[in-house]
């Protein structure tokens, strides 16, 4: 995890050892031109070839069926580039000429069937006996025929010295079984470190803060337990509906899709007692415990939710069902919450609230922690009336940063409490830092470093503790689809789920 954002901070630590270069690597994308490599994995490495990363011998090969040409895919991808630069911004306002006109002189296109074996030859024609990554940017009925043909023309095998990996893209299996078939699957063809299972939340900075937050400072980690924390809570909230996705998501639902991976993940490094080190195994030992030890009481610790019309930035919205593609009687649920128990020593009476959900109030990624109270009789004889609550806030998407909330006497001649915040944002104490959430994953793929990548233990201890709500949600009556208006907060039967624990949930919209 060695990271890959230069501080602007003169408070910087060890700001003196620059991240090493890349070494030299045919980085091969199958599904190379489509919309993920377009959107997000050529602005990523564009973003490291800025930063001086990458070395002179990289270059991209992408590996698709469509009918183009080299010059035609290095128009695509410079289109998307300069929309990038434009929407989105990086060290300039403008696309640089001499960082594209290096890039795109890497960047060649190959025409073929992931079902083929001559595609496969001829890649391995094209790539020689280097350094490969090969990165599954395809729809996951793919990634076992691809790693089957990778397997069978000997291109992921090491030798002389040079490496071979694979980057998987989520999701990874629809279930606790396909999941371990998955699993199977690749290890059948390659070694563990081999793979790289990858989630891009693990490559935003606020998540990957988390550790350093915990156990870089001496007054957290101490209240980080039972004693003190009463309740987590979660929130991976979208203001987005299923867009043009309707038919993949009828299959999946917000359970599936967000659950397993986005949120477990958060929950392991939220929950997760210190490594021996930042080494890669070091680090997801601890959070496979953690995912071991989580479980969903029963079927009453959950809630599903299906948007319904409603109003979102001023504007009509369509219900769920009336979306294209879908279902006017499905029953897949668009908003999921959960209340877990995570049973070890550390975390053992102390709840986590999860939930996620499409066309909310407001698009917010964050983990709340929400502290015991201090005791109240002290203030028996004043004015106060209860305590502010205290609450440290983990901001991760749109805005990265920290929040810490607690209570200070309000001026005047008696004892009044206010609730008062401090807050960190990365914008205001740190030099702008990659984009897109893939840049510090590319990166530490090309290095060898698997820190925030997922072993094939991770991904089955999350599918686990999903997978008695995927069995209630099956069972007729067992989990009711519950209705929600878009623009709002999500159904009222989510706030009973912490009103009956006399808890409420952080507002959304506000």
């Amino acid at each position: 995890m060695d990271g890959i954002i230069a501080s602007a901070s003169s408070e910087v630590e060890g700001s003196s050892h620059p991240p090493r270069r890349a070494p030299p690597c045919a980085f091969v994308i199958f599904g190379g031109g489509g919309d993920l490599t377009k959107r997000l994995l050529v602005p990523a490495i564009y973003n490291l070839a800025c930063a001086g990363l990458l070395d002179d011998a990289f270059s991209i090969v992408a590996v698709d069926w469509a009918d183009l040409s080299d010059d035609v895919l290095r128009a695509q991808f410079h289109e998307a580039l300069q929309e990038f630069v434009a929407r989105r911004g990086t060290a300039a306002t403008t696309l640089r000429p001499d960082i594209w006109a290096w890039l795109s002189s890497r960047i060649s296109y190959l025409r073929g069937s992931f079902d083929e074996a001559s595609t496969f030859a001829s890649l391995g024609e094209r790539i020689g006996s280097g350094n490969a990554v090969f990165y599954l940017a395809v729809a996951a009925r793919f990634f076992g025929s691809i790693s089957d043909r990778l397997g069978e023309s000997g291109l992921v095998v090491e030798t002389d010295g040079s490496f071979r990996r694979v980057i998987v893209e989520k999701p990874f299996g629809h279930d606790l079984h396909s999941a371990k078939e998955l699993n199977r699957h690749l290890l059948g063809v390659l070694r563990e470190r081999q793979i790289y299972r990858i989630d891009h939340y693990l490559g935003k900075e606020t998540v990957q803060n988390i550790l350093a937050l915990r156990f870089s400072n001496g007054f957290f980690e101490p209240l980080w337990n039972r004693q003190n924390i009463d309740h987590v809570q979660i929130t991976a909230a979208e203001t987005v509906g299923v867009e043009r996705r309707g038919r993949f998501y009828e299959g999946t639902g917000a359970l599936r899709d967000m659950v397993p991976n986005h949120l477990m993940q958060l929950l392991a490094m939220t929950a997760m007692e210190a490594p021996v080190s930042f080494d890669a195994d070091a680090v997801r030992d601890e959070k496979s415990k953690v995912l071991k030890a989580a479980h969903c009481v029963g079927a009453d610790d959950m809630v599903r939710g299906q948007y319904v019309a409603g109003m979102l930035g001023g504007e009509d919205v369509p219900a769920y069902r009336d979306e294209p593609d879908v279902a006017p009687d499905s029953q897949t649920e668009t908003y999921v919450a959960m209340k877990l128990a995570v049973d070890n020593w550390r975390w053992a009476g102390v709840p986590f609230y999860l939930r996620t959900g499409k066309r909310l109030a407001e698009r917010r990624t964050e983990i709340a922690i929400h502290f015991r109270h201090a005791p109240y009789a002290l203030f028996r004889d004043t004015p106060v009336e209860r305590l502010t609550p205290n609450i440290m806030t983990m901001h991760i998407q749109p805005t990265e940063g920290v929040t810490l909330q607690f209570g200070a006497k309000v001026p005047g001649p008696t004892v009044r409490l206010g609730g008062v915040r401090m807050k960190f944002d990365y914008s205001e104490w740190f030099s702008d830092g990659p984009s897109t959430g893939y840049e510090t994953l590319i990166y530490d793929c090309l290095i060898g470093d698997a820190t925030l990548f997922q072993r094939a233990d991770n991904i089955e201890a999350g599918w686990q503790v999903v997978q008695p709500a995927l069995d209630w949600s099956a069972r007729v009556g067992a989990a009711p689809l519950c209705a929600y208006a878009a623009g709002s907060s999500g159904p009222v039967e989510a706030d009973a789920l912490l009103a009956r624990d006399g808890r409420h949930w952080l507002a959304l919209g506000k």
